[in-house]
């Protein structure tokens, strides 16, 4: 019997994984497949239990790190991740906050030496194919560039990866759904219409549907029930949600081998 190929997410925060690939992470292991999460920063600069952010006078970043780790296990055994690694930087913040400058923040940390941690775990695993966020990070955040960064470094140090995949929106994607959404009658967030995070359409490799865990993503977001800057998704009403949840699109930014079987599988011919 031909063993199922290992996938693995590379995410900046507690919660990215919930935002960031969580169908596919659902999906494969659901069929079987192996999926193993690395959390590069603790998310301690996220909102504390008075809901006040990093950047927010009177902000608790011990209770707030405590706390974020236990939603990241319970999100974490919602999307069925066999394993979860948190390498335990500290949150950069947002781009321009004093935290930036912070030498234990993830966005000043040594590229080769959190390579090498990554890299190492890839290899243990015998992972194929590795998902995270493009070279802007979804939406600028450092710690998600850097998490790009240093996953690539990783990958060229790594003799078991196949494929690299970043989580992405086409643009096309974004007009469709305000069209569907208009002709349904539903009210779009500010958010999705002022989008400025997709890319061109050309750049998408692989479409996966995950209607299917569309209840699952949801219950994985909840579970990070103190960042209430996602409340809106989380009580979202259910049609709204899997339209813009349903389907989750994926630019193979690298592989090994020539690759031509991944238009709808990730794991497509591995």
């Amino acid at each position: 019997m031909t063993s199922l190929a290992t996938m693995i997410c590379v995410h900046a925060h507690p919660d990215d994984e919930a935002f960031f690939g969580a169908g596919a992470t659902a999906h494969y292991a659901a069929l079987g497949h192996r999926v193993v999460l690395i959390t590069c920063t603790s998310g301690q600069l996220g909102f504390d239990a008075e809901g006040r952010s990093g950047d927010q006078g009177g902000h608790d970043e011990m209770q707030t790190r405590a706390t974020r780790a236990k939603e990241l296990q319970h999100s974490a055994q919602t999307l069925g991740f066999a394993r979860v690694v948190t390498l335990g930087y500290d949150d950069s913040g947002m781009m321009g906050w004093p935290q930036n400058k912070n030498p234990r923040a993830f966005m000043n940390a040594d590229v080769d030496a959190v390579a090498r941690t990554i890299g190492s775990i890839f290899d243990e695993e015998d992972a194929k194919v590795i998902v995270t966020y493009d070279e802007n990070g979804f939406y600028g955040h450092p710690d998600h560039i850097q998490a790009n960064v240093v996953t690539r470094r990783a990958i060229e140090l790594s003799a078991s990866v196949e494929r690299l995949y970043y989580s992405v929106v086409p643009e096309g994607v974004i007009t469709s759904l305000v069209d569907q959404a208009t002709a349904q009658g539903l009210s779009m967030p500010a958010w999705v219409l002022d989008a400025t995070t997709h890319v061109n359409d050309a750049l998408v490799a692989t479409t996966l549907d995950a209607s299917e865990y569309i209840r699952t993503k949801h219950d994985a977001m909840a579970a990070h029930a103190t960042q209430i800057d996602n409340e809106d998704l989380v009580e979202m009403n259910d049609e709204l949600f899997s339209l813009l949840f349903s389907t989750e699109y994926y630019q193979r930014a690298w592989n090994r081998r020539d690759t031509a079987d991944d238009k709808t599988d990730l794991m497509g011919g591995l």
